[in-house]
């Protein structure tokens, strides 16, 4: 059963049965909103790039985004850069595939951000969410509709952090601007 986030929400990672997740995939979908323009409806191509930043003492060692597919260690990996979005209403447009028991014991948080590389504003983009899914079985664990819209290039999408012996997730939802996720790091660091 999924759980949609509200900004700031959390929620566990740990199974109803008791045991932890192992790998979990967060996705990205998105869809250009039409606009009217002299000839009638049309959209643009928007490119949403979806990162993992990983931190450790809130500091920024790694990330995961759409020219370093792959964490130093493994243990994170993009899917591949998609241009032009599309799903926005299931399926993912971008993945990030992170194997929670490979993480290292140094990295404490990581942080998922999105970013419109092309420029475009939040306003100029449909049926934008992440989610969570349990990699093992294919289940939805928590969505997260990206709202706000506005004239934001950027959010800061939620992170996924230790909570004692096992990791939890917490929607952020901060708007912000940037093309890239060097660009978020200072909206990132007061949700660490």
């Amino acid at each position: 059963m999924s759980v949609n986030l509200s900004k700031g929400q959390g929620i566990s990672l740990q199974k109803s049965d008791g045991g932890t997740l192992t790998a979990v995939r967060m996705g990205l979908g998105w869809r250009s909103a039409p606009r009217r323009g002299l000839f009638g409806r049309r959209t643009n191509e928007i490119d949403l790039d979806a990162s993992a930043v990983l931190f450790a003492d809130k500091k920024p060692v790694d990330v995961v985004f759409f020219q370093h597919l792959v964490s130093d260690d493994g243990s994170v990996r993009h899917t591949g850069d998609n241009r032009v979005g599309g799903a926005g209403q299931g399926g993912d447009d971008e993945a990030i595939l992170v194997d929670l028991a490979r993480i290292p014991v140094h990295i404490d948080q990581i942080v998922f951000t999105v970013n419109s590389f092309t420029g475009q504003t939040f306003a100029e983009v449909q049926d934008a969410f992440c989610r969570l899914v349990d990699e093992t079985n294919g289940q939805e664990l928590a969505r997260y509709t990206l709202t706000g819209g506005g004239q934001y290039t950027a959010q800061v999408m939620s992170k996924v952090h230790r909570a004692g012996s096992g990791w939890a997730m917490t929607a952020i939802g901060e708007p912000s601007s940037g093309r890239t996720f060097q660009d978020l790091v200072p909206a990132m660091l007061p949700h660490l």
